[in-house]
């Protein structure tokens, strides 16, 4: 049997989970294990993290990895971000997407 964990103490530090990718603009489910971040939570979805970027953030040039997912307890005591980044002219001209990451 699993014991039921406790809340860490609050030191006011945790991952934003961003609501899209910065690339495609594309909406990321918080609970989505598509979704990849480097070390400054630059956030990507997995299509344009595996074939954009290759698994390289174009921001700080460090590796891209799978965002952990938080659990569904825990998103009202610590919500997801609501900011929106974007990085100009990373996917929209080159896969003809729209804000989204939708053809069109």
């Amino acid at each position: 049997m699993l014991l039921q964990a406790r809340l860490p103490v609050d030191t006011g530090h945790v991952l934003e989970l961003r609501p899209n990718c910065e690339c495609c603009d594309r909406d990321l489910d918080p609970a989505s294990p598509d979704v990849l971040i480097c070390t400054y939570e630059c956030t990507w979805c997995r299509d344009c993290a595996e074939n954009i970027l290759h698994g390289v953030c174009p921001n700080c040039g460090g590796e891209l990895v799978r965002r952990p997912i938080r659990p569904g307890r825990l998103l009202a005591v610590d919500p997801p971000s609501t900011k929106r980044v974007v990085r100009p002219g990373c996917a929209p001209a080159r896969y003809g997407l729209n804000r989204r990451g939708r053809a069109g």
